[in-house]
């Protein structure tokens, strides 16, 4: 992503974690640019969400290109948008825009691991050197001081491959364009990590890295012996219907309907120019981010998680046992993929966001099921996720 508060947000601070965002850019590229215009759409019928079309009609003003939102409750279902799903020509976003979802990949990856643990077929406290042997070593990385609910949880103390400075150069910063159909395979991924020290002793703090669902994606595809999205596909997104959630792999495209991204592609917060970065290859992020999806598939995958769709109790109990993110803000925990907000109401929602790309993504869901929100951001630069869910849950 974009500017260096972007980047913060993504990767690792507290506000992000709850963000759950994958990655961020460094340096400005050279590309096409844009003048920024927004448009709003026409408001559809509220049913109460008034707030909630306000505050996403305030991020366009505020620089977002275009927003789209989703939510359902008891009384019914509600959809808004505002701002543009492509400056050139200036068409609206659709509320059936399917986009790049970042991090909530990492829900999905959760999910089949601990569907994988209720099948008796491994163990969360099972060590990654018993699945991955030698794949996690060096540099102070141990393997064998790991398990797979470290990796989940965040504890692990692996250093996060999106982090890395060259990484950042080459695929966020000022080799975007010339890298952006480049494959990206998930050991080379592990292996960038692998570079640097971790940054604890396993399970002795939190930081947020992706490259521990690099290698959760990697234990499902060896405890499996199929790639982790046909698991996905085969014990999430047919069963519940999923229709707009793809896992993509190499593939550059993104399934109409569509808007298009867009990055500033600089950590300058003055950088002026956006370009246009819906095209790329997204194996950079694999089982960490990769995923497509829209706004009423992710509601309905996260009703039906915590609703206790998907899995057994003890695994649903587990999926919920948070760890603090930060000792300072005791509102917000981060589970098995799953994070928990509280919001300045009281109420509490849980959910993971995604940052990626041209994609700022965020969706949430009441712990009885019965009340979710998702919804998508064109631009990767800016704008507060947590601005529209204030809206939502504490009108």
């Amino acid at each position: 992503m974009p500017t260096q508060t972007i980047r913060t947000t993504l990767i690792a601070a507290v506000a992000v974690a709850a963000a759950g965002a994958l990655i961020a850019p460094a340096a400005a590229s050279p590309s096409l640019s844009t003048t920024t215009t927004t448009t709003t759409a026409a408001r559809p019928a509220s049913h109460g969400h008034d707030r909630t079309q306000q505050a996403i009609e305030a991020l366009v003003r505020e620089g977002v290109p275009g927003v789209v939102a989703q939510t359902r409750d008891r009384q019914g279902a509600w959809s808004g948008t505002a701002g543009v799903g492509d400056l050139r020509t200036g068409k609206s976003r659709s509320a059936q825009d399917r986009y790049r979802v970042g991090s909530i990949t990492k829900t999905f990856v959760a999910t089949v691991l601990l569907q994988l643990e209720a099948e008796g077929r491994l163990d969360l406290d099972d060590s990654v050197h018993r699945w991955l042997p030698g794949v996690v070593s060096g540099n102070g990385h141990d393997g064998r001081r790991i398990t797979v609910r470290q990796l989940l949880n965040h504890t692990s103390g692996v250093y996060n491959y999106t982090d890395d400075p060259g990484f950042v150069r080459r695929v966020f910063g000022d080799g975007f364009f010339q890298h952006r159909y480049d494959t990206w395979q998930p050991r080379r991924l592990v292996d960038i990590a692998l570079r640097h020290k971790p940054y604890f002793a396993p399970g002795a703090d939190w930081h947020y890295s992706n490259t521990n669902y690099v290698l959760a994606g990697l234990v499902i595809e060896k405890a499996t012996g199929r790639p982790y999205g046909s698991e996905i596909e085969r014990r999430i997104l047919r069963p519940l219907k999923l229709r707009a959630t793809s896992v993509p792999g190499t593939d550059h495209r993104v399934p109409q309907p569509a808007s298009r991204g867009y990055s500033k592609l600089s950590e300058d917060p003055t950088a002026t120019k956006i370009h246009d970065v819906t095209e790329l290859n997204p194996s950079a992020a694999y089982a960490a981010g990769e995923m497509i999806s829209d706004s009423g598939d992710l509601q309905r995958f996260y009703r039906a998680l915590l609703k206790g769709a998907l899995l057994p109790p003890k695994q649903q109990k587990a999926l919920t046992d948070t760890v603090p993110i930060d000792p300072n803000q005791s509102g917000v925990g981060y589970g098995l993929g799953l994070m928990s907000q509280k919001l300045s109401c009281g109420k509490e929602v849980w959910g993971h966001g995604g940052g990626i790309h041209g994609s700022n993504s965020r969706a949430a869901v009441t712990r009885d099921g019965d009340h979710s929100l998702a919804m998508n951001f064109n631009g990767d630069w800016m704008g507060d996720r947590d601005a529209v869910l204030e809206a939502e849950y504490c009108r």
